[in-house]
């Protein structure tokens, strides 16, 4: 957990062997990392895992006391091979059982009892204790425990319970980022970059190269939630970039 309280941070599993297998491509990632970065919450971790209950479990326990916030995707449909719930349960070990919130948000969108078959009724099977995470597209809710928030894996759905739950999560100061575009290669200005860094840091500098019609250059992208020294750190990048390119440097 954050010992700053100014400061949020966020890992995510995205929980599925479609997505490891290719058959299925992550979209979810990209998603909520955008929207974390609009709530001050900072991303610290990402992980792929299949659909196997001791894995859930192990990396849920590996996460959780060392961030605010978990977000899981995937798993909790009325597939037998949907055992998110069970494996969330088993990581905070208390019981699956039918939750009457859920029977209800289920029997509102299917409209009769006979319409719950066992394989929908599933999906009302919760953590013992956990509250619903609503679930405006299909009916079927998610569920919070601890400081886990559990999701569909399906990006449309996770949306749409992602937006319900934003305004309850805590965040620091929305983080803010300037690129500075260098037509040189990263090799020439790392030992300069990498000084800028020592010198402001609380401001994430990353270098990313680009190789394009048989010329090096680079992109300079740096983030804060501090916009003054983010603006302070941005012109210092700037003025050694134009340093750079007073040497005529060549390559």
């Amino acid at each position: 957990m954050s010992q700053d309280k100014q400061s949020y941070s966020a890992a995510i599993i995205i929980i599925g062997n479609e997505i490891l297998s290719g058959r299925t491509v992550d979209k979810n990632t990209n998603w909520l990392a955008l929207r974390l970065v609009d709530l001050g919450i900072k991303l610290a971790e990402v992980r792929v895992i299949p659909d196997i209950r001791q894995k859930i479990i192990d990396t849920i326990h590996e996460l959780r006391d060392g961030v605010d916030y978990i977000f899981t995707t995937g798993g909790i449909g009325p597939t037998h091979d949907d055992i998110t719930a069970e494996s969330v349960a088993g990581a905070f070990g208390v019981d699956v059982v039918q939750d009457e919130r859920a029977y209800k948000l289920l029997l509102d969108h299917y409209g009769a009892e006979a319409e719950l078959t066992p394989a929908r009724l599933k999906m009302a099977m919760l953590p013992e204790g956990a509250d619903i995470i609503d679930n405006p597209v299909s009916g079927a809710p998610g569920f919070k425990i601890g400081n886990v928030y559990v999701m569909a894996g399906v990006p449309r759905i996770m949306q749409g319970m992602f937006d319900h739950i934003a305004p309850s999560l805590t965040g620091g100061p929305p983080v803010a980022s300037v690129t500075v575009e260098c037509a040189l290669p990263e090799s020439v200005i790392a030992d300069d970059l990498n000084a800028l860094q020592d010198q402001y840091p609380q401001v994430d500098m990353g270098s990313y190269p680009n190789y394009q019609h048989g010329v090096f250059s680079t992109s300079l992208v740096l983030r804060c939630s501090d916009e003054d020294l983010l603006a302070k750190a941005a012109e210092a990048v700037r003025a050694m970039v134009a340093r750079h390119n007073e040497r005529n440097v060549t390559y």
